[in-house]
């Protein structure tokens, strides 16, 4: 009879093991972002961009961004970045500067939201690249880290 008891008890905290709830948590995987941008710059602070290598963010952007002071040569401005990705966007709040003189350009993200199998995405980007000043085009490279829960 004790046997039978063990054995029950053993079986009894087996299922209570898997009857557990997973962590919610669980699906939130983090993924490293290392792309490259080639875009046009379109007047009135609105770029369009090819975001390449990016993995979940390889597609485009389009942003607006708006001048927040100069100084010197050197412009601040804020604005959003909105990647359009396989079914899905994500929008990067941004603060920056922008050489006039030099046309190079760094900005960082101050949060990103997303939507469709970005939604509820967490992490934060880096833009570092150059506009050549008389067409307006630009390169850049996008670095950061993204965290989202991609299962169906």
């Amino acid at each position: 009879m004790r046997g039978v008891a063990r054995t029950l008890v053993a079986l009894c905290l087996l299922l209570a093991g898997a009857a557990t709830p997973a962590d919610a948590s669980a699906g939130v995987s983090c993924h490293t972002i290392n792309a490259k941008g080639v875009g046009q710059d379109l007047g009135g602070g609105r770029t369009e961009a090819q975001i390449v290598g990016g993995g979940l963010l390889h597609g485009t952007t389009q942003a607006a961004f708006t001048i927040t002071g100069l100084n010197g040569t050197v412009a601040s401005f804020v604005g959003a970045i909105v990647f359009t990705v396989n079914n899905a966007t994500l929008t990067a709040n941004v603060a920056g500067t922008l050489d006039v003189a030099s046309g190079v350009f760094a900005a960082t993200t101050s949060g990103v939201t997303g939507t469709g199998k970005l939604a509820g995405a967490t992490g934060s980007l880096a833009f570092n690249g150059a506009e050549d000043l008389t067409d307006g085009s630009f390169t850049e490279d996008v670095n950061g880290e993204i965290c989202v829960d991609l299962s169906p």
